[in-house]
């Protein structure tokens, strides 16, 4: 029995008049009424935890194609000179009309002071066939990126890249490349210089997954491989 009910019962035992007491009945009435809205919205509403993450991606406006860029104001002489030398060396006679950048990832580069460049070619469907390199522990390396842009300027070209080891996360990198206009050459980019771990418990195989976005988080490639971390580096 509720207390809402036993005052009411308890208003009538001292003597109360009857419009009292059916004013108490009515805001019984609506107490419980309220009570039941409340549990049948209760389970409609989420809990904060469980509310969608509101999108809150901010709109730029229609997207163009190089061309179209480069066409754009093209009676103002100094916003057209300023245009091109943002492109630097960019064909203009062959742009692309496509509205969508074309990445490519040409080569990974393991850099380490005192050896041999080791060149990655990048494996087709972003899955090497067994280890795909190796590392001395306790050594300095960094890793150079090799590629190429065409159609559209890229923005926010960033690489990615998570380790696991024996199913575990271990590291979690994130590195801006930057943006990038269509041009005959390749670009590079150097990485900063990291460490290998060492010791017992840092030797063995690890497994990662590397990743090229760009702004509107389109990938342009991942790849999924195994690497060994060890005493020396493999034969060459």
């Amino acid at each position: 029995m509720s207390l809402a009910v036993r005052a009411v019962s308890s208003s009538r035992d001292m003597g109360f008049d009857e419009n009292t007491e059916r004013g108490e009945k009515s805001d019984v009435a609506l107490e419980g009424k309220a009570e039941a809205t409340a549990e049948r919205l209760g389970k409609h509403m989420p809990e904060a935890d469980d509310e969608e993450e509101v999108d809150t991606k901010i709109e730029l406006g229609p997207q163009y194609t190089l061309k179209e860029q480069l066409e754009k104001d093209k009676d103002d002489e100094s916003l057209r000179k300023w245009k091109e030398q943002l492109l630097g060396s960019v064909n203009f006679e062959n742009i692309g009309e496509t509205l969508e950048p074309e990445v490519k990832i040409l080569s990974l580069t393991i850099l380490s002071p005192g050896r041999s460049d080791i060149v990655l070619t990048i494996p087709e469907g972003g899955k090497p066939k067994g280890s795909w390199f190796t590392l001395k522990e306790g050594t300095h390396y960094s890793f150079k990126i090799t590629f190429e842009v065409n159609n559209n300027i890229v923005s926010g070209l960033k690489y990615t890249n998570t380790v696991w080891k024996t199913g575990i996360k271990v590291d979690s990198a994130k590195e801006m490349l930057g943006t990038f206009s269509p041009q005959p050459e390749p670009y590079t980019h150097v990485m900063p210089e990291d460490t290998t771990p060492s010791g017992m418990f840092a030797r063995g195989s690890y497994t990662a997954r590397t990743k090229f976005l760009d702004d509107d988080n389109r990938c342009y490639l991942e790849i999924n491989y195994t690497f060994e971390i060890r005493k020396d580096w493999a034969a060459t």
